[in-house]
């Protein structure tokens, strides 16, 4: 279920947050870093990306060790140019089969069109009621 709260909300910004999410499922780095403006960062905890390459690369290396992503979007919070996404993120680690289920939330900046900041929070330990 996608739930939307929304203050005067650009009609683009729910479509970069819909084709990140494909990006992602398909662990499309290409797809994923044109989303992004050229100096664009991707941060989540432990790591940072900066720039459209080291973004392609990021998700060039999750795509070697992990497969069948699936991402259920639980909300989606717009703020003229900044968005709050809670998602379940479920990915198979290639090497040991294993099934990993994330609840993250995501906040993302806005910039001319694209995507200027992503940061994860994940939570990988607590039950969630998102099925």
């Amino acid at each position: 279920m996608n739930v939307y709260a929304q203050s005067s909300v650009k009609p683009d910004i729910p479509t970069i947050i819909q084709q990140a999410k494909d990006a992602w499922v398909s662990l499309d780095g290409d797809a994923l870093a044109k989303l992004f403006t050229p100096d664009g960062e991707l941060i989540v905890p432990g790591y940072r990306w900066q720039g459209q390459a080291q973004i392609r690369e990021a998700v060039s290396s999750i795509a070697q060790q992990s497969q069948d992503i699936k991402i259920d979007i639980a909300r989606i919070i717009i703020c003229g140019e900044q968005a709050v996404i809670e998602w379940r993120y479920q990915e198979t680690e290639k090497a040991t089969r294993h099934r990993k289920i994330t609840d993250d939330a995501i906040v993302v900046d806005f910039r001319d069109g694209q995507i200027s900041r992503w940061r994860e929070y994940f939570d990988t330990k607590t039950p969630s009621s998102i099925q």
